[in-house]
């Protein structure tokens, strides 16, 4: 005999979800869904309310031992009057949901029936709006449940409520029901997380993102799919707290309600999961956009006259106040960029590959200005990493290592650089792996996009680093001994006023350094000059340096650069110099100091050594290892045109005669951005060098 009153069937319910879960994904269903959508404009912020029902659903949750909403956080239960206001607008819908589904839910009507008509009910609304009304009217039906449940030991009214609903013989069994409990807060909490979603899509900033276009417009397609099996859940979930009043201990006892739920819990889940996906893009095309916002705003404010250079430094460097963004290394204090407000800026760009020479030498020229009042310029570390890789642990020793051997501003953390930022160091001033160091005057306009060649090759004397004053400073030089040393060995410097012959050589072969400092003196002392020897080493080949420089202290062969430091910085000066001469146009068949400078750097391209003979400031002559060192052993030959003409200008006219047209000169640079010159010369024929390509590890 049928029991009219009993629940429906949990094998029906179950076979008929199942086909509604295969059919709801083909276009028709999405057709019928879609048919019952015709918003009529209004606009409904519902967030609020989701608070309010996201605290019903935690705090009816625990009303069943084990049962639990694990997706929930902990929220004030206290409601804004904004808040009021909307659920006082509300209200009337609510309650016909809530009705809707307590008359259709009791009867053991058709679920996909019962959502269909939800959303014909709702047809007006958005599709937030929709799904969030419908959660309401479920939060209602199950906090009465919970306060019940909760109450009834204790409180008189709760008790005959439930006395009349039969939960006392309910609670008799809750153990049975622990699992159908789990698994509908389980629901519950997937259907919350899926309303959010789909109102997170609502609220995105349409000015970075246009609903009719992709990804947002792809997106949309997805939102009917997901309110429409939100709203399923809701009719599923309403229909177990239904299905509890007067039920049997079979049915208590019965595992099919429970795998119901968590099959509608797996669905909210991948719903959810591609939603995700889905937004993922969309944040993603509002932050390329907010960058591209950002890097135009940052070439505009460049290229707007400034009173003073701190809004520009906000916009490079930090733009929120929500953080104190450098740090003054020399006090270890954290401060604002308004600390360097009408100041000239030097901003050094690097990565985290910097050799511990180029910070020392800088550290000297920057700690020697701070006893010269006149010199108002700071320095800030500006380091770029790779976003793409994840920030490690060893990323941060390295940094704090690097940090630690500043005595000038640094960032406080490389992450806090903003992406456009980043862009417009790399696109405008050419930032790609070697050190850079760009000028700002005390307005905030670039005074020069790499400071750094002057900085190193003149010191505090390029003050206040400008290209005008970089220009300057070309015009007052001559190649001279003074610009070949500067002030790296203050001893030859000494010697130039004392008449002494000056002899800069370098190179890696001992064997080679031994003949000729050997054959050098002894020349010198029958030509009955007073002459200096002093090594400088080779570039990038730090360790044999070091044993090659023991072995001429230990002999007494010669002088050489103190440190090795010092022969780091002789290298890159020269470096410096050629690069500079390119950033102002100059070229090898124009520039005789950049003919001078190629050709030194050419000598230590070659596996032999080489010198370079001084007599004053600005007489010279020079070759590489083997022509002068043949010159030197054939003395006796031009021995009286050295009487007659005087020692440098006769064995620079015995090397021409030396040269012989059989050679082979390399010149290596370190590749720079925009910095490879386009043409060199051969230092001995003058014949345009071939161009190739080197990739090199040196570890030395």
């Amino acid at each position: 005999m049928a029991n009219n009153g009993a629940p429906p069937s949990h094998r029906q319910m179950a076979r008929g979800d199942r086909r509604m879960f295969a059919a709801s994904d083909d276009s028709t269903m999405l057709k019928q869904i879609q048919g019952t959508h015709a918003p009529d404009g209004r606009d409904v912020d519902v967030r609020p309310i989701l608070d309010i029902i996201e605290d019903v659903f935690k705090r009816a949750a625990p009303s069943i031992q084990g049962a639990h909403i694990d997706s929930l956080d902990d929220h004030n239960s206290g409601a804004h009057m904004d808040t009021y206001g909307m659920l006082e607008a509300l209200a009337f819908i609510i309650q016909k949901v809530s009705c809707e589904i307590t008359c259709k839910c009791s009867g053991g009507g058709d679920a996909h029936a019962t959502t269909m008509s939800l959303l014909n009910l709702l047809s007006n609304y958005s599709w937030d709006a929709k799904v969030a009304i419908s959660l309401a009217a479920l939060a209602i039906s199950y906090g009465e449940f919970g306060l019940v449940v909760q109450l009834f030991t204790t409180h008189p009214l709760a008790k005959s409520v439930a006395v009349l609903k039969q939960l006392p013989d309910l609670m008799e069994h809750s153990d049975a029901l622990k699992s159908r409990f789990e698994a509908l807060n389980v629901l519950i909490g997937a259907m919350l997380d899926v309303t959010k979603r789909i109102m997170e899509f609502r609220h995105l900033p349409h000015q970075y993102i246009s609903p009719e276009q992709p990804p947002l417009s792809v997106a949309m397609t997805h939102i009917p799919t997901a309110a429409y099996w939100t709203i399923r859940s809701v009719v599923a979930c309403a229909t177990q707290i239904a299905s509890l009043i007067g039920m049997s201990y079979e049915y208590v006892t019965s595992t099919t309600e429970a795998w119901e739920l968590s099959s509608l819990a797996h669905k909210e889940r991948n719903i959810h999961d591609h939603l995700m996906q889905q937004l993922a893009l969309c944040y993603q095309h509002i932050d390329d956009k907010k960058h591209v916002e950002a890097y135009n705003n940052l070439v505009r404010v460049f290229d707007l006259p400034q009173a003073e250079n701190s809004r520009i430094l906000r916009h490079l460097i930090y733009m929120k106040d929500d953080m104190l963004p450098l740090v003054e290394n020399s006090t270890k204090t954290r401060v604002h960029v308004e600390a360097l407000r009408r100041k000239t800026v030097l901003l050094l760009i690097s990565d985290l590959d910097v050799s511990q020479e180029e910070l020392m030498i800088i550290d000297h020229i920057y700690r020697e200005s701070r006893m010269r009042q006149e010199l108002q310029y700071e320095i800030v570390w500006i380091p770029m990493i790779d976003n793409t890789v994840p920030w490690t642990d060893a990323h941060q020793v390295k940094f704090e290592q690097l940090q630690s051997m500043m005595s000038w501003y640094t960032l406080h953390h490389p992450k806090i650089l903003e992406p456009a930022a980043v862009r417009y160091i790399k696109e405008v001033w050419k930032f790609a792996k070697r050190m850079i160091l760009v000028s700002l005057d005390p307005q905030g306009k670039l005074a020069c996009p790499n400071a750094l060649y002057m900085f190193l090759i003149w010191g505090n004397m390029a003050f206040p680093f400008t290209t005008m004053k970089e220009e300057a400073l070309w015009r007052d030089e001559t190649w001279s001994l003074e610009l070949f040393v500067d002030a790296i060995d203050t001893r030859i410097l000494d010697w130039i006023p004392q008449g002494k012959y000056i002899c800069v050589y370098g190179g890696e072969d001992m064997d080679w350094i031994k003949r000729f400092t050997e054959t050098a003196k002894e020349v010198a002392a029958a030509a009955g000059i007073d002459l200096e020897l002093v090594y400088v080493g080779k570039s990038n080949a730090k360790e044999r340096v070091r044993k090659i420089t023991a072995t001429i202290s230990k002999d007494g062969l010669s002088h050489f650069l103190p440190e090795l430091t010092s022969m780091w910085y002789f290298w890159t000066r020269l470096e410096c110099m050629l690069y500079s001469k390119m950033q102002h146009g100059k070229n090898v068949e124009n520039d005789l100091i950049m003919q001078e400078v190629m050709t030194v750097l050419s000598f230590d391209g070659s596996d032999q050594g080489w010198a370079t003979m001084w007599f004053g400031s600005n007489e010279m002559a020079r070759a590489k290892g083997d022509t002068i060192l043949e010159c030197v052993l054939t003395y006796q030959e031009w021995e009286e045109s050295a009487r007659i003409k005087g020692f440098v200008p006769a064995l620079k006219e015995h090397l021409q005669q030396l040269h012989t047209p059989h050679h082979c000169n390399r010149l290596i640079l370190p590749g720079i951005e925009g910095g490879i010159p386009e043409k060199v010369v051969c230092a001995e024929c003058g014949r345009p060098m071939e161009k190739y390509f080197m990739y090199r590890c040196c570890t030395d």
